[in-house]
């Protein structure tokens, strides 16, 4: 039986990340089996790209250079780990994935939804998340989140102006209401709230 694939989505600063973790050793407690990835990112490949593309340094990367470094990342991704994992029976949970560049290039950039949709179509081959798990939260309150948090890594779209992360949860919040695969989680909630509402969901989508 093939495995599932569960992708965690949010704007800058939504505790998307945090709570993830969460759910992860929640799910080590029961014995599921699954892997945990990240895009960009998830092979040495796409890691080493992940370097290029949140390094706060490349202010000058052109809007398409960095829609087409993601997409690169993600074919990676999806040939050498999603893809081979799921065929195992193995479910993957991925902290991002191709909604995030729906919305980050495609919304906030302006390149628009269906160009980005096109330049990942044989990044994605098709493969589709059962379960997109989006955390929602107010763009002034996620920079809050992340200014007061001095162990997070700064990277380069957490240093983007507001009205660009305002247009990120536009973008989200649109394609989650086009989509039959979202949950949309309200991430300003306290941790504990948030993270019982994400995991009932994620597990009955494994499990089920």
């Amino acid at each position: 039986m093939r495995g599932k694939f569960i992708t965690f989505e949010g704007c800058e600063g939504s505790g998307k990340s945090t709570i993830l973790r969460l759910i992860v050793e929640k799910l080590k407690e029961e014995g599921i089996r699954f892997i945990l990835s990240r895009e960009p990112g998830g092979t040495k490949i796409g890691e080493e790209i992940r370097s290029v593309i949140l390094d706060k340094a490349n202010t000058e990367m052109d809007p398409v250079t960095e829609a087409l470094l993601y997409a690169a990342s993600r074919r990676q991704h999806v040939q050498e780990l999603i893809i081979p994992t799921l065929n195992k029976g193995i479910s993957v949970l991925s902290d991002r994935y191709v909604d995030s560049s729906l919305a980050y290039q495609g919304g906030a950039r302006g390149l628009g939804i269906e160009l980005i949709a096109k330049i990942n179509e044989p990044a994605t081959e098709g493969v589709k998340p059962d379960l997109t798990v989006l955390f929602d939260i107010n763009p002034e309150e996620g920079l809050k989140r992340i200014a007061q948090n001095a162990s997070r890594e700064v990277n380069r779209l957490d240093l983007e102006a507001l009205d660009f992360h305002k247009k990120v949860r536009k973008a989200f919040l649109d394609i989650a209401k086009s989509s039959d695969h979202f949950a949309i989680i309200d991430a300003s909630k306290p941790i504990d709230e948030v993270f019982e509402a994400a995991y009932k969901i994620v597990h009955k989508t494994l499990t089920e």
